[in-house]
């Protein structure tokens, strides 16, 4: 166990006290933030040039009713399809043409639009929504209802559903899909890096020491299996360290920074629906959508948050130390990086589908997919953790870890055995056979 220390701390001191993993350690969060934000902050600032767009309305209907706006400016021609055509091409300020048919009210497809360059999704989807409105009014009209569109007007319901757990302690317990779906995604996906990174610096970490025939000097001292575990759990250590920074930092977000900037009557309603109050009536209160109360509750509960980062890092632990134990098998097996590449693909591959499989989760969380997922110990970490938020049962979780760790003993013991013949090989690229073959000596 001394030995194990020494090189514990040796690979915990080499990589925390760099000031690339204390830079990396604070930026993240915020870094993450305004990835996910990025979208949104592009499309509200983005500069989008006004497009004039020549309509040709040969029912005589559509024209008049097109609306413009900062994206596209409608201008009517008495021209035909052929003359406005030629007019258009010849002014550079034109876009292009929209043809209206004759009978577009009974054919919904006889719509065109000429564009003197490439086109849009959203402007398409724009010219295409109030063809659709003007269409469905005119259909309408053939019913002779008077004042139908303040009928339809009235009529018009928006339902937001509030979701209520019944199977939770507090009874009636408002869950918040959406802030589940998006928080399950955002964990998944730290797994995924996590897992990914980490291993990958494992396994380089060995090829290094093993190229540089230090492995071959502290052999003497050390044995095989100490210098194996050591470094993993060395590395786990750093891993370890910065999520627990992570989850500091969401914990003080959620205790004291969110509360600080938001409007006391809103923090009021958000402390009575964690306490069980009606959270439909709460919005209807502060003339606010019920769901974005209910995903202001579960980012506020701090302690549903500080459960959720001890279970992530749980996980995390658990897949970090059975997949490091595999990288650094494949890291002794080598002597290059490149040779790397075929021994690592069926160690990725896990990876990479727990990450594909996590964004069923939105879909259903129960899923059997999901389900079984999240309990094989190559993919639980990652799936399990996506599922947390969403209020699995208890002895899922328990179940998920124990085969987890119990497999991380199990790959270790073979992981060892590959690392300590893997470490004395060199000059030769061992292939999947020749590990099976070691790990049976």
């Amino acid at each position: 166990m001394r030995n194990i220390g020494l090189i514990i701390g040796r690979e915990f001191r080499e990589r925390v006290y760099k000031k690339s993993f204390i830079i990396t350690t604070l930026v993240m969060p915020l870094l993450m933030v305004l990835l996910s934000a990025a979208p949104a902050l592009i499309m509200e600032y983005a500069d989008t040039e006004t497009r004039q767009i020549s309509v040709v309305d040969e029912s005589g209907i559509v024209a008049p009713r097109l609306e413009s706006n900062d994206e596209v400016v409608f201008v009517v021609s008495n021209d035909d399809i052929a003359t406005t055509l030629v007019a258009t091409s010849q002014d550079e300020s034109s876009f292009g043409v929209l043809h209206i048919g004759k009978n577009i009210v009974e054919n919904p497809n006889d719509a065109r639009l000429y564009t003197t360059s490439s086109s849009s999704l959203m402007l398409e989807e724009e010219i295409a929504s109030q063809i659709e409105d003007v269409i469905e009014s005119e259909r309408l009209k053939a019913y002779n209802i008077e004042n139908l569109g303040e009928i339809l007007d009235k009529v018009k319901a928006s339902v937001h559903l509030t979701t209520l757990r019944t199977d939770k302690d507090k009874e009636s317990a408002a869950s918040s899909a959406m802030a589940s779906s998006l928080m399950g995604l955002l964990l998944g996906f730290l797994l995924y890096f996590i897992l990914v990174i980490y291993g990958a610096m494992v396994m380089q970490s060995v090829i290094e020491e093993k190229s540089s025939r230090i492995l071959e000097v502290m052999v003497s001292t050390v044995k095989p299996f100490e210098m194996l575990m050591g470094k993993i759990l060395g590395v786990a250590l750093v891993a370890a360290v910065q999520i627990a920074v992570w989850g500091l930092l969401l914990v003080l977000c959620s205790a004291v920074i969110m509360p600080a900037f938001m409007p006391e009557n809103i923090l009021d309603s958000v402390h009575q629906a964690q306490a069980g109050a009606d959270v439909a009536a709460l919005a209807m209160q502060q003339n606010i959508e019920p769901e974005m109360l209910t995903a202001l509750s579960s980012l506020l509960d701090t302690g549903h948050i500080a459960m959720i980062i001890a279970l992530v890092l749980f996980f995390t632990m658990g897949g970090f130390l059975l997949y490091a134990s595999l990288y650094a098998a494949v890291g002794a097996s080598v002597d290059q990086a490149q040779d790397a590449q075929q021994l690592t693909t069926p160690i990725t591959i896990p990876i990479i589908v727990a990450f594909v499989v996590t964004m069923m989760i939105m879909k259903d969380p129960n899923s059997p997919v999901v389900f079984w997922c999240s309990m094989i110990p190559f993919t639980s970490p990652i799936v399990m953790v996506a599922r947390i938020p969403s209020g699995i049962p208890a002895w899922e979780i328990a179940t998920s870890l124990v085969l987890l760790y119990a497999t991380f003993v199990v790959c270790v013991w073979g992981a060892a055995k590959i690392y300590k013949i893997g470490i004395f090989m060199h000059g030769s690229k061992p292939s999947l056979r020749d590990l099976w073959r070691w790990l049976k000596y």
